[in-house]
């Protein structure tokens, strides 16, 4: 039986992971410090449904804690790493930068060390489509460059990305950066678009929409992305022989087992179509309170996921309007008596 570890196990993503790896056979190691940044609560009735699994089992602290990934690695040599234990958030890195720090870099240094000393077979490293940043030549590829990130946090995951690339070149690690592109659906996190207004709407409250909802995202489902991460698994990058070219499009490392890869739904839509998908899921108008771009962030993301095709054969396609109604039948039936 193959040894997963996942970092941020309890989180909407990671616990998503956790589960798919237990179904394919995985014996699971979740990490996760069950912070407060959003209900716990959440958390903790996500880890329940994991700990149900009888090859699942959990360590509570935080992956910056100094020597903890190190001994998790020696003393349970997982064969693949998915680490998505992070601080989110573009907003809240205003408010909060030095959490971002000690998560995302500090955290990520332990966990590359801890790679170093116990090498798996495969690394795979949560990334964002907040590194593209400033770019505007959409849809965006891996291929790009991305130097101007827009927030703290954008600049820390962008920041990991290039640790990686180094931990990969001078220690044959073989470590797949994955970029995902504003996932969404039930279980999902509270600070983010689709829970907030769900609430609003349901309430009878208003809704603030920013930019004036001139905003474009590339929307994608917790399903679809965890489906992508699961036969991305399968293919770890390899360096390139001597004097071989990477091919055209492939993000490959032409020094180091390194690459990044868009997880996206190839499909900028926009933020007051999400709206009305959100509106036909709770059969209620939303009241929108038109606000001015916040700080920070971006007014459009559109992932070119071409790359995950060729390399798994997979594309995510989950539309809009069926994953919000799944995300809002979760949300009424969790909440029910609320």
């Amino acid at each position: 039986m193959p040894t997963a570890l996942v970092t941020g196990s309890a989180g909407f993503i990671g616990s998503f992971v956790c589960e798919r790896l237990l179904r394919d056979g995985f014996r699971v190691i979740g990490v996760d410090a069950m912070t407060d940044y959003y209900e716990v609560s959440l958390k903790q009735q996500r880890q329940a449904r994991l700990l149900q699994f009888e090859h699942f089992q959990t360590v509570e602290d935080y992956v910056e804690t100094p020597g903890l990934l190190m001994d998790l690695f020696a003393r349970e040599k997982p064969d693949v790493v998915v680490h998505l234990a992070a601080q989110a958030g573009v907003r809240y890195s205003i408010e909060n930068p030095r959490s971002y720090l000690e998560s995302n870099i500090v955290g990520t240094f332990e966990l590359l060390e801890a790679g170093r000393a116990h090498p798996p077979q495969h690394m795979l490293l949560a990334s964002t489509s907040s590194a593209y940043g400033a770019n505007t030549e959409m849809p965006y590829r891996e291929t790009d460059k991305a130097d101007h990130q827009m927030s703290f946090y954008a600049a820390t995951k962008k920041a990991t990305e290039n640790m990686a690339h180094s931990y990969a070149h001078l220690f044959d690690l073989p470590v797949t950066m994955f970029r995902f592109f504003t996932v969404y659906g039930p279980w999902g996190r509270p600070d983010m678009a689709l829970f907030r207004f769900t609430k609003a709407i349901l309430k009878g409250r208003a809704i603030d929409v920013y930019n004036y909802g001139d905003m474009k995202r590339d929307f994608t489902y917790v399903e679809d992305l965890v489906e992508a991460i699961r036969l991305l698994i399968d293919v770890p990058p390899a360096r390139p022989a001597e004097g071989e070219a990477v091919a055209a499009g492939d993000s490959l490392s032409p020094v180091a087992p390194w690459r990044v890869v868009n997880i996206g739904n190839s499909d900028a839509v926009q933020l007051t179509d999400f709206i009305k998908a959100i509106e036909e899921a709770t059969g209620r108008k939303a009241e929108r309170n038109l606000m001015p771009m916040q700080a920070g962030d971006v007014p459009a993301t559109w992932a070119d996921a071409e790359l995950l095709k060729s390399l798994t054969g997979y594309a995510p396609g989950t539309s809009v309007g069926e994953g919000v109604a799944k995300f809002v039948k979760w949300y009424r039936e969790y909440y029910r008596d609320q």
